[in-house]
């Protein structure tokens, strides 16, 4: 088989021809075929987390009801064993992002995340999943600070967990596949202490839809959206902090929402949206991360 050289720390990556392989995303709504979880910690310090204390039995039956669900849809779901003290490791989207050429491992710039890129690089290694690089030096990005609107087109936000050496060299692992990288500034809005992820501002839900929290969305990438004819389902104030603005596309317009949004899933029923609610009161209002937090996408096609 055919490989491609990588850049930075990375290993050689498969031809993403191969007609047996199963990962690669280069898209945040095409069919999502394998997706990796991670069964919630229910040992560790929560508050240093900034998580409000859950209840024990409804973690871990939320996540069990949050896994039933998505295979129900279709999905092929790996799951991580617990990360004892990592509370933070449910939240599978932030350590990796994911490309169509293979797993880039970041570096957490919170520091009881720090343990996670290498932790799940071993699960990606037993589920046969390749790593594109990884991240070094000074350089720091969250997962949820990245959009795949295409294969050739990854939206990352400057955020206060992602910087611009990360930027910089999450855009030299990707520019030899032609893939461009647009950095967009994100607002101060509660501090560094605080968790502001791009994809806190903008969920999209099919090719030319998108969720979106205008209020602290950045102009440039509104007017993105605007050229590229993704028409905007307006978050609803009231209920960004339950998690309303996080939707996860299982596939085009099949979405996946925390429950008590109602006013958020009357929205995206009415723009022609099929809507799946999952109880998760402890499991994503607690520890603010949403459907697609809890997430690593292995496969979208």
């Amino acid at each position: 088989m055919e490989l491609i050289g990588t850049h930075l720390s990375g290993t050689a990556v498969p031809d993403q021809q191969a007609t047996d392989q199963q990962w690669g995303v280069g898209s945040t709504v095409a069919p999502l075929r394998r997706v990796f979880v991670r069964t919630p910690a229910t040992k560790g310090d929560f508050a240093a987390a900034q998580w409000r204390l859950p209840d024990e039995v409804a973690l871990l039956r939320e996540h069990r009801g949050f896994v039933r669900l998505l295979e129900s849809l279709g999905c092929q779901v790996e799951i991580g064993e617990p990360r004892d003290e990592l509370v933070d490791a449910v939240y599978t989207h932030d350590p990796v992002i994911m490309t169509p050429y293979g797993a880039i491992l970041l570096r957490m710039r919170k520091p009881v995340r720090e343990p996670e890129p290498d932790q799940i690089a071993e699960d990606l290694n037993r589920i046969g999943v390749p790593v594109l690089g990884r991240l070094e030096g000074e350089a720091y990005a969250d997962g949820g600070d990245k959009v795949w609107f295409d294969e050739r087109t990854l939206a990352i936000g400057h955020s206060y967990r992602t910087n611009a050496a990360g930027i910089e060299q999450i855009r030299a692992l990707l520019a030899p596949h032609g893939a461009e990288v647009t950095a967009y500034d994100l607002p101060h809005f509660q501090g560094p202490q605080a968790v502001l992820h791009l994809m806190s501002l903008i969920s999209p839900l099919a090719d030319d839809l998108a969720i979106v929290y205008e209020p602290l969305a950045p102009v440039r990438l509104l007017e993105f959206l605007d050229q590229r004819g993704i028409e905007r389902v307006s978050a609803v104030e009231e209920e960004v902090a339950t998690q309303g603005a996080n939707v996860l596309a299982v596939r085009p317009r099949v979405l996946v929402i925390p429950e008590g949004n109602p006013r958020t899933v009357a929205k995206l029923r009415a723009a022609g949206c099929e809507v799946h609610e999952f109880p998760a009161a402890d499991l994503c209002v607690k520890g603010d991360g949403g459907p697609t937090c809890l997430t690593q996408p292995l496969w979208r096609s």
